[in-house]
Formats: structure tokens, sequence, C-alpha cells
């Protein structure tokens, strides 16, 4: 104070009034990066959506803290051919979403590229336009998101873009609860209850909640179609002919050719650390007026496709078989066939990695998809009339618009997957064991696709980890599959890296019961603010009304499954 003496008035009066503004505008900015809710989403994927939503219905504040820009995760990033399985057990929010779209398409608006009568109701055995249900299961990537936006927007849910966990230590936690979670750019999230809705299960796992990644032993859970599966051939993602592997074939001193390993495969049945293929949904388009040409990558190396040319050279042609046509001329590109759009072995860090490793493992798929396009159209190993057709198609000029008319999001099939009290196995799914707390159901094949590819001892390459089991009638998933452990952690819900076996995921994963499960994990994380208590202390039969009330399908009279 002293100092001060010496201080003209107006000078003091100009540092009071800078040293208050200061304070004010420190105390304002670490009000900026403080938020509280009832709820917490951590995830921007469409079980992301439907879980916020749900909240919002049911009255309760809800934040989404999404790591995407984009919403929707696979449903708006070209997954538009939908893995439904028996339409009738989708129902509530879920069914509320592809009724959207349905309006969506009612629009003539809608129809830029095609008439809708030309279009028709596409599908081998999935109606795109169902009149009756008035749903609509086949579509776009843009109209997917705009639904994803429209829901956001009309229950005015905030929703917190590119904001990602920090995982080492953003995940504060007393007494067996998450306190608040903090993002890499400093913003904090409080909240009673937390749902993680990743594919990656990243909350989960930064909470330290038990999980595992890869394939279980048969013996683990007592499954048949779990672990490696050598010799197993299902759908015909296989080599259907002797293909040698090596650089000159028939030669193992002259090398291995890229993306076979060199690795033993392990024994049938056993567990192991790998997880199935992932690939990008492309959208593609043959309409000349929206067509953007596939060009040749920066960075193409040809020599990574010399498998598919000893492929085309067996005499195998199936290349189109998997362009699944949706509306305007577009396709939604599946892996189909020994050598495709699945890049095998290339993933298997992914779910544990770093975010800076998981951008190269993304980027590195990027280049091998791009790359395997342009293979398509330019190389001379190509047949000519399959070079030729594929020329007609390149990418949709309007999807994707700020990505290069490329995927925002890669197909993460699998990742992490929790372990609970409670773990959904293929026996749950093909109805050998009773699920006595319901809360939603699936019907899908059992599906992984390939996870490794391989020398077997005759010394050609081969495909391993392809599986199609179909469960018969449809099967309900249990609450607890939902919930960690509570000694573990006991305010959050897990519905996509929910806890089950790696093939009882392999039906599970696909996203309508995602948004299933996202729905019923918002209703329990609400009733039990409402209750005031634990997710585990939550009767079932309460949880039941509610989710029935709201038109969650929990049981089909169809259902086989012995109580």
């Amino acid at each position: 104070m002293k100092i001060l003496s010496y201080i003209p008035a107006c000078c003091l009066f100009l540092f009071l009034v800078l040293s208050f503004s200061s304070c004010e505008n420190s105390q304002k900015s670490a009000s900026d990066k403080q938020f509280s809710a009832d709820v917490i989403v951590y995830g921007g994927n469409s079980a992301a959506v439907i879980a916020a939503v749900q909240v919002a219905r049911m009255g309760k504040e809800v934040i989404m803290v999404s790591p995407d820009k984009h919403l929707g995760g696979l449903t708006a990033s070209g997954l538009g051919w939908t893995d439904t399985g028996n339409k009738a057990v989708i129902g509530g929010l879920a069914r509320d979403f592809y009724h959207r779209l349905y309006l969506h398409y009612q629009e003539d608006s809608a129809w830029k590229w095609q008439e809708k009568s030309e279009y028709g109701n596409r599908g081998q055995g999935n109606v795109a336009i169902d009149g009756e249900n008035r749903t609509m299961w086949i579509f776009e990537p843009h109209a997917a998101e705009q639904v994803f936006e429209q829901l956001v927007s009309e229950y005015k849910i905030p929703v917190h873009r590119e904001a990602f966990l920090d995982r080492e230590k953003g995940v504060s936690m007393e007494e067996g609860a998450i306190v608040s979670i903090r993002t890499l750019d400093g913003r904090t999230y409080r909240a009673e209850q937390f749902i993680d809705a990743t594919y990656e299960g990243d909350l989960m796992a930064a909470s330290g909640v038990s999980y595992t990644v890869g394939r279980e032993a048969i013996n683990q859970y007592g499954e048949e179609w779990n672990g490696i599966q050598t010799g197993v051939l299902h759908h015909g993602h296989h080599f259907k002919t002797d293909i040698s592997p090596y650089l000159i074939p028939g030669d193992p001193t002259s090398g291995v050719l890229p993306r076979i390993s060199t690795e033993d495969p392990g024994v049938y049945g056993e567990g192991d650390h790998r997880v199935q293929a992932y690939c990008f949904r492309m959208c593609l388009t043959d309409h000349p007026e929206n067509r953007v040409n596939i060009t040749r990558p920066p960075d193409y190396d040809s020599t990574q496709y010399e498998l598919l040319r000893r492929v085309f050279a067996s005499g195998w042609r199936e290349l189109f078989h998997k362009y699944d046509p949706i509306p305007n001329h577009k396709t939604d590109v599946n892996n189909h066939g020994p050598f495709s759009t699945d890049n095998i072995g290339m993933n298997y860090d992914y779910p544990e990695a770093s975010y800076d490793r998981r951008e190269e493992i993304i980027a590195e798929h990027t280049s091998y998809q791009k790359g395997l396009l342009w293979f398509l159209c330019s190389d001379p190993a190509v047949p000519d009339d399959i070079r030729e057709q594929m020329k007609q198609w390149g990418y949709a000029r309007d999807e994707f618009t700020d990505n290069g008319h490329w995927p925002h999001q890669i197909y993460v099939r699998e990742a992490r997957r929790m372990v609970s009290d409670f773990v959904m196995t293929e026996k749950e799914v093909l109805g050998k064991s009773p699920v006595e707390q319901s809360v939603g159901m699936g019907s899908y094949t059992m599906d992984s696709h390939n996870v490794q590819r391989y020398i077997k001892p005759d010394g050609f390459v081969q495909n391993e980890g392809d599986i199609g089991v179909h469960p018969g009638d449809p099967y309900q998933i249990d609450m607890r599959s939902l919930l960690p452990s509570e000694a573990e952690c006991n305010n959050l819900l897990v519905p996509v890296c929910l806890s089950c076996s790696h093939i009882a995921f392999g039906s599970i994963r696909m996203e309508p019961v995602f948004m299933i499960l996202g729905q019923s994990a918002a209703t329990l994380a609400v009733m039990a603010i409402e209750e005031n208590c634990k997710i585990h202390g939550i009767p079932y039969e309460k949880l039941r009304k509610q989710l029935l009330k709201d038109g969650q399908v929990l049981v089909l009279n169809t259902l086989s499954n012995k109580k």
C-alpha cells in the first residue's frame, strides 16, 4: 500500500479496474470450461444420440460430449444398407429414427438424382420402404445425419463436438462412482450418471471397469463359434482356390506378399488378441452429374494388391456383389470376397491405441481402400469388363462434403467389450440360455468378419475368422450386460461396448440394436436419478414397465426361448 501512495489517483483507478476485470475474465474463463448436467453421454454415434434424446424426453438435463464432429456414427457414415434382421424387434426411438427417414423420402425433394418409382423397393429380403409401418430402412448418409441433427435440435440437447476424453487423468471417481470427466481441451463435465456410447469404450476403460479385447477361447463360456476358427469357411469371404502367398509363386524363400501374416494362426478354439477387420462403408455413385472421379492417391503402391491380381487370375468375378443400392443412384459398398475393402490384420492395436495412433491406423485404412479403388479402375491385371464397369463409379459429390467425399467414420466393428457380472454369450443369442431381464432384442446373424490372413501348412494363403451363424429366433439382451460390476462403477452404463463375448457381439453390434440399448441405458440412468439410488438398485420390473411404455420391444410372441 505504501507503494500505491506514490501512484496518481487516475492511474490507481485504472489499476483497480484492470485488476477487477482480469479477475472477472479469469472466473468467466474457468466457468466456460465447467459444465454439469443430470446425465453426460460420451459419444456421438447413433446410440449416443438416442440415449441423449431419451434423457431429454424423460425431463432431465443431458450434455453430449462427442469426440466426433459429425453425429450418427456408422449409420450416418455409409452404412445405409441397414443390417436389421427381424424388424419387428426394433421399437422405441430406434423405430422413430427409421420413421423419420421414411418421412424424408416421402418428399419429392429427397429424390434429386433418381425417381422414387425407379428406385422402387430395393432389397434382397431387406425392404427399403415399408409403407405399412411407415419406416425407411435403406438410406443415404446425409439423410441419416440430418435426422440425428434434427433430433438433438428438437430436444435442445447441447452437443460439445470434437471433445476427446483425457483417457489418462480425465476421470474423477469417488466411492465407486464417476464424479466428473475432463476432455483434452480442459473442459470438465459433472453429472450424476454417465453413459459411454462410443465404439471404443474409452470412458469405460478410463473408469477402471473390467473389459477384454479379442476372442475368448471356446471353453471360457462353453461356446462353439468363438476363438480361432481355422478351417471354418462361412459366407464365402475366403480363398476358394489355391493361391500362393509368396513373391515368386511356390517359392517360400522369395518372401511373402503384402498383407499376409507369417505368424502361426494359432490353435483352433483358443482365444487370441485379434479383432475382426475394419473398413470404410463407401458411398459411391454411377450418376454422372453427382460423380467425383476416382483418382490415383499420392501414396499409391500397386504391389499392395498383388494378391488380388492372383485372385482375379484364378477366375474370381464377384467384385460388385456388395455394391448395395441406396437411393439416388448411390451404393453402400461393403467387403466381399477373399481380398476386398476389409483391411485384414491391420487394426489389432486400435482398441487400446492412443488418439494419435488411431489416426495413423485410420489413415492407413484410408490409403489402402482408396488405393484399392484406383487399382480396380486402372490395373491391367483387372479383367477388362470389371475395370470398365468400375470406371463408371465415383465418390458421391453430395456426401461427406467436408471430407473429400470420404466417410467420416471408420467401421469399428469391434473394440473393447466390458466384462461384468453377466456376460451375453452365444448361448443367449441362440436361445440355449434364458434371459431374465430383457432391455431390448437382437435378431441378426452372429457375424464376424475375417480376423487374419495366414499361410496354411500346405503353403497356400487363407483367411480366418469369418463366421455367420443365424440365431433362428430373435433373442433378448439382458439388462445386466449394460452394467459394470457394482464394485467397479455404480453410475456408468455401457450400451455399445457391453458385456458380451466376441461371437455374441457379432450379432449385437448392429446399429439398430445400439440405438435400442442406448435408449434402455438412458432410461435406467434417469430412473436411478429419480430414485436417488445406484443404477444397480433399480428393480427390473420397474424398468421394464417404463421401456414398454416408451415403445421398446422386449419379447416377441414368436420367441421360442424357454423361460
